[in-house]
């Protein structure tokens, strides 16, 4: 169950990122109440994880979800440029993060 938390914690650490971003600087209602409500609900879920998994790999499990999400998000709609290094990039993060799972004992 953990492991299900964090992952959905680390798609809404993608989902605050973004609506970050579309908030301008807070000065736009709605992503700014995006940010904030995805935001406390992506802690609370990376804060539960750690009850049972290493606090180590489920940060770098929770950060690299976000990261490889918020780049593809912004490679898929042309706000960063795509290339074969940057895609084999993202899939090397993905590799190290589904590495740091398999390799991660239980807490």
């Amino acid at each position: 169950m953990a492991w299900f938390v964090l992952v959905v914690s680390g798609i809404l650490e993608a989902v605050w990122a973004g609506a970050l971003s579309a908030s301008e600087g807070f000065s736009k209602p709605v992503p700014s109440i995006v940010f904030l409500i995805a935001l406390v609900l992506s802690m609370a879920g990376l804060g539960y994880a750690m009850r049972t998994l290493p606090v180590g790999t489920a940060y770098a499990v929770w950060v690299g979800i976000g990261a490889v999400l918020t780049v593809a998000y912004a490679m898929a709609t042309k706000v960063e440029p795509v290339s074969a290094l940057r895609v084999l990039l993202v899939f090397g993060l993905i590799g190290c993060i589904v590495g740091l799972k398999l390799t991660s004992p239980a807490k």
